[in-house]
């Protein structure tokens, strides 16, 4: 037999999420019991690597990743409000849209982060199953109508290189499924996991597009630069959907910074999702009108590249849903009236489908 491997030999991730705190015991507070309470039913996973991001109490760092007895008070939110379970044919799949599927591969994430809209099983044994994975791919195995697989969770690299791979061949080889998209928070909070032997893999699957997930500019960081540029590197188009967080981002400089800063590791601004009524998040959700606010002040003030889809995904399953601010006031004698991104008024002709 060889030598037992110490946690000196694990890889630097593995490392770093042995060491991760997941008691409220090893961190200064002045209400441990409450937070215990929290945690009871919200687990808390904090890696040293996120942690170190952390500048002072409350700031938009320790916001996202420390347990919060607020949590605990939010009996107007729903656990599923985007009713992914009443749009589930098999356990851990979802299949809202007509050609396309969310199968969930892990439900583990590297942080757990304080905002999830699937608080109601991030974190939890047995939520995730080798089996579930099965029948989710037998599943689509048996929809051709199905093109787009997103894989998310928890987080889909945190899976071993070997077992990713094997779920990624296994949807690789349906022939109806068009592209792979794989969306996750590690290159933001465990960059360490993106190693040149994972995106060698990654590699191997296109078209494979990754969902990355950013809040604040705390978090593009010198080692979430190497992590995304590996990837780009891979050729992997990266895409970032990012959620409008009160006390985080919902400041127009705040979020045009972080959009700038994403151009810059390659990672083009996708989505900006208003927050989801999920149960224990309340404290999070700004008013939409502050998302639209802040699109308008990133629209014409930066390059578009910069200015994500603001939208709102609706509670129910209905879907998600685009909102933008209000450029056209109404039309005249022919002519659009239109406001700029400067307030300033506009006719614009119109044209005809004649």
């Amino acid at each position: 037999m060889g030598a037992e491997k110490t946690e000196n030999d694990l890889p630097d991730w593995k490392r770093l999420l042995e060491e991760s705190i997941m008691e409220p015991d090893a961190l200064p507070s002045s209400h441990p019991e409450k937070l215990k309470r929290v945690i009871s039913r919200y687990p808390m996973r904090i890696n040293p690597y996120y942690l170190g991001l952390i500048r002072e109490k409350n700031d938009p760092i320790y916001r996202q990743s420390m347990p919060d007895i607020r949590e605990l008070d939010d009996k107007g939110a729903a656990p599923d409000p985007l009713n992914e379970e009443g749009h589930s044919p098999v356990r851990g799949l979802t299949h809202r849209y007509p050609d396309r599927v969310l199968l969930l591969v892990s439900s583990e994430c590297a942080v757990y982060c304080r905002f999830c809209n699937r608080k109601r099983k991030v974190g939890r044994p047995g939520m995730v199953t080798d089996r579930s994975i099965e029948e989710g791919i037998d599943y689509i195995r048996a929809h051709r109508e199905v093109r787009d697989v997103l894989l998310s969770g928890g987080d889909p690299l945190l899976l071993e290189d070997a077992r990713l791979g094997e779920i990624l061949s296994a949807l690789h080889a349906i022939s109806h499924v068009e592209i792979i998209r794989i969306g996750t928070r590690v290159p933001c909070t465990l960059p360490q996991r993106i190693t040149p032997e994972l995106a060698g893999l990654l590699q191997k699957f296109h078209p494979l597009y990754m969902n990355v997930h950013f809040n604040h500019p705390l978090e593009i960081t010198a080692e979430a630069t190497l992590a995304c540029n590996r990837l780009a590197d891979a050729g992997i188009p990266l895409g970032c959907q990012t959620v409008l967080l009160k006390g985080v981002n919902d400041d127009p400089s705040v979020m045009q910074e972080l959009m700038r800063k994403l151009l810059i590791i390659r990672v083009k601004p996708y989505y900006l999702f208003h927050g989801d009524p999920a149960r224990g998040t309340s404290h999070f959700r700004t008013s939409v009108s502050r998302g639209l606010n802040i699109i308008r002040e990133l629209q014409g003030h930066t390059s578009g590249l910069c200015v994500p889809h603001f939208a709102i995904d609706l509670l129910g399953g209905g879907g998600k849903v685009p909102l933008l601010p209000d450029y056209l006031q109404g039309r005249e004698d022919g002519s659009l009236l239109v406001t700029n991104y400067r307030g300033n008024a506009y006719r614009h002709p119109d044209g005809t489908d004649d």
